[in-house]
């Protein structure tokens, strides 16, 4: 009797070793490029959540899960497109965390995730035009759509009292886009936007650019672009030839570079990113902590959740096949169920295990609605001293 239970054990250990299995993630973000300051401290916080569920040992019967990092240059299409081909084809991943900016995200959900039927969630791509993109069910992302950004500068403007302002975007679609939505929220609102204008990335001299600006004038200059990029050139212009002292950053100009390139030269300058003062954003600052990163930074959480929503919903399908799991991702993000927040990975996968429902708010306060986007939440912030500080969230 003893060596039949025995048998039977190790028959038992067998199956279990047969199912588990090795599933890889794709986290593609511009690492070179004009966020390259803010994509590795992104993919530390997707990373992180990967080995707190590989750790857990409860995802799909013991499966451990794998990062493989694409550079996505964040402006580049063609390589962007090329990285994620090569993740798909070759490296065999089972979703895609990212892209991160918004034009290379179209250009690979059209063009790779569609067409091989694999899973997008981006943390960080907010042009209005993804909303109602064809994507058969793939594409989510945890950062909110720009049209709400415009509502929500318009709002940090309008309560300072600044009734006129200058735009300049960088000429691309998240530029682009997010200019538009502010113009139509600003003038809805009673303001005036005196020019809306675009700068090309990668000049060396941007005088032209904010001779035009300052000519059309404005109490603020809105600066729709990239810290490490074009938009830091603008800011650098307008503060040698005096036409503009202070500024308006959405949010990617919004990182710590900003601090190093001008200090207190832009103080009184405003902005905001996605963010949120949730438990579970505390959480993630307390996480990053611990594991060497700035779980603060922009899009960090967001850039957890998003691994996060992808490994659940696997669970709550029993299948790392996206075609499996691509309708849970709704499902596993809101109501009903019991709130899961970041480090409750391993709970939450005993949860789905045992049938029950989970709602994941993560570190960015996720509520996923209509076509699988984030509904918002925003870090204001000002600079002061040289330092980003934070006035609220929205």
């Amino acid at each position: 009797m003893k060596k039949l239970l025995l048998a039977t054990a190790a028959i038992a250990l067998t199956a279990t070793a047969v199912s588990a299995e090795e599933i890889k993630l794709g986290v593609i973000f511009g690492f070179t490029g004009p966020i390259e300051s803010l994509t590795p401290q992104m993919a530390d916080g997707a990373e992180l959540a990967m080995k707190e569920v590989t750790d857990s040992g409860k995802l799909l019967d013991g499966s451990s899960v794998t990062s493989v990092r694409a550079d996505s240059t964040c402006i580049d299409s063609a390589a962007a497109t090329a990285a994620a081909e090569r993740l798909i084809t070759s490296d065999k991943v089972s979703g895609i965390v990212g892209a991160d900016c918004s034009g290379v995200t179209g250009a690979i959900l059209q063009n790779v995730a569609r067409t091989n039927g694999v899973v997008m969630i981006s943390p960080s791509a907010t042009s209005p035009a993804l909303s109602t993109a064809e994507d058969d069910g793939l594409f989510f992302r945890t950062a909110p759509s720009d049209a709400r950004q415009g509502q929500v500068m318009t709002e940090v403007l309008m309560e300072q009292g600044i009734k006129t302002v200058a735009v300049t975007y960088t000429n691309n679609d998240y530029g682009k886009g997010l200019a538009d939505a502010f113009q139509a929220a600003f003038e809805a609102a009673g303001g005036t936007v005196s020019i809306n204008t675009s700068h090309e990335d990668g000049k060396a001299d941007y005088s032209a650019e904010v001779g035009a600006l300052a000519s059309a004038g404005g109490d603020r200059l809105v600066v729709a672009g990239y810290v490490d990029q074009g938009g830091s050139g603008i800011v650098r212009a307008s503060l040698d030839t005096g036409a503009f002292d202070t500024f308006h950053f959405p949010d990617g100009m919004i990182s710590t570079k900003l601090e190093e390139n001008f200090g207190e030269e832009i103080d009184g300058s405003t902005g905001q990113h996605p963010g949120t003062d949730s438990p579970g954003a505390s959480m993630m600052k307390d996480m990053g902590d611990a594991n060497g990163f700035d779980g603060t930074s922009p899009f960090v959480p967001e850039s957890y959740d998003a691994a996060a929503l992808i490994m659940l919903a696997m669970q709550a399908a029993g299948s790392a096949d996206p075609a499996d799991y691509k309708s849970k991702i709704m499902d596993v993000a809101n109501a009903p169920g019991e709130k899961i927040f970041p480090g409750d990975l391993g709970k939450a996968l005993e949860i789905l295990a045992a049938g029950g429902d989970i709602d994941y708010v993560g570190a960015s306060a996720v509520e996923l609605i209509g076509p699988g986007e984030s509904a918002g939440n925003y870090r204001q912030i000002e600079l002061s001293g040289g330092k980003i500080t934070t006035v609220k969230f929205r």
